[in-house]
């Protein structure tokens, strides 16, 4: 597929003719407009060559390639373009490489958005004819797309499909030498996600109401900030009482048991002393009988969405707490130990981030020296600094 590129601010006519790649040089400047003419060009030369009347020295006569041309001037001209495999074709292809080394969770959802509405709109596509214009068509037709609760799909969640999108193309471009469409296509911006963390007063309503059979699990989620899939796939070979730690090292994901979904996620979480003692409230129910620490009659780990259906919600709903997902109390855990005053550094090990970046940007409000609006902490830094300055200067 002919294609349009930059060298040296320089617009490049790029395709193929006779089986041979053609770079030509041009000395129009890289304009909307230029490109524009270019574009022109190029669609007459694809023609003609689809044609077989295309002339190499009638537009390039001056080039070093009119040569190499010279001596099949005479001969029936071949059509060129190489066909590209349909994107319903190469996808597969492309799944089947990439998910050796993909968790099974991941692998499903790929597959999910890649066999829906990518594939619907794609498949018959040669992956190499694929265009910018098809790209944001497609990205426009997802943002009209309803949910079952009458809203539209998040920004969020049509950058995952176009994620996927891209480095399907991407790598077909790489394997079959075009130009990829996702030039200068950027992911949508997603609005600031802003959480909503339970205060201490609300804990301690839930953790008195709550089935006593889950006292312990919330309590856990409540004081360590794991997450879901982490502490649904917590086993009791990954608690230390001695050294009094939880080791992350293990989720449970869709039933099935599955690394960690990063390296910093792999952790080590100090136990508080209420947690210490949800432990082993815990042990007396399941420590001697399963592997799991928390599990159902067969032995079997917690189904997130029925412990959601059956416990979490209808208690918020008794208690007249607003609506809010049990990672919420992921977001607790931070918030109540930085309004402890623990170290951020510690902070972020204990949530299993590689830096307190995300802390901050995420906790920036929770942050105690940043809610402080007096401007007292950096007046006494001042003072303390400048007081020590003039005693040097007398």
């Amino acid at each position: 597929m002919a294609s349009i590129n930059v060298r040296n601010g320089k617009l490049v006519i790029d395709f193929r003719y006779q089986n041979m790649r053609c770079r030509e040089q041009t000395l129009m400047d890289d304009t909307l407009s230029n490109r524009r003419t270019i574009q022109k060009v190029l669609c007459k030369i694809e023609a003609e060559i689809t044609l077989g009347t295309f002339n190499y020295a009638n537009y390039f006569p001056k080039s070093s390639m009119v040569e190499k041309f010279h001596d099949l001037s005479d001969q029936e001209p071949i059509n060129t373009c190489d066909k590209t495999p349909k994107f319903n074709q190469f996808a597969p292809e492309w799944y089947d490489e990439m998910q050796v080394g993909w968790r099974h969770s991941h692998k499903i959802t790929v597959l999910r958005l890649l066999n829906g509405r990518i594939t619907d709109w794609f498949g018959e596509m040669e992956v190499s004819l694929i265009t910018k214009a098809d790209v944001l068509k497609f990205r426009a037709s997802l943002a009209k797309v309803e949910r079952n609760d009458g809203k539209t799909l998040s920004a969020e969640y049509i950058n995952k499909y176009m994620k996927i999108l891209r480095m399907v193309i991407s790598e077909a471009a790489d394997r079959f030498d075009f130009t990829s469409p996702f030039r200068g296509v950027k992911p949508l911006k997603k609005p600031k996600t802003h959480i909503e963390p339970f205060t201490m007063t609300e804990v301690n309503l839930i953790l008195a109401t709550v089935r006593t059979d889950f006292k312990a699990y919330y309590s856990i989620r409540f004081f360590t900030g794991m997450r879901t899939a982490e502490i649904d796939g917590l086993k009791w070979k990954y608690v230390d009482f001695d050294r009094r730690q939880i080791l992350i090292r293990e989720t449970i994901v869709l039933g099935r048991v599955e690394t960690t979904k990063t390296d910093g996620s792999q952790r080590e979480i100090d136990m508080s002393q209420p947690v210490f003692e949800a432990l082993q409230q815990q042990w007396q129910a399941t420590g001697n009988k399963h592997d799991y620490v928390f599990a159902n009659k067969a032995g079997k780990p917690l189904e997130y969405n029925n412990v959601s259906r059956r416990i979490w919600h209808p208690l918020l709903r008794f208690l007249n707490l607003p609506r809010r997902k049990a990672y919420q109390t992921r977001h607790t855990a931070a918030t109540l130990w930085l309004a402890a005053g623990e170290n951020p550094e510690w902070i972020a090990r204990q949530l299993g981030h590689s830096t307190t970046e995300m802390l901050f940007r995420v906790y920036s409000r929770y942050v105690p020296n940043l809610t402080r609006k007096d401007g007292s902490a950096f007046e006494r830094l001042l003072a303390a600094n400048l007081t020590a300055g003039k005693e040097i200067s007398e």
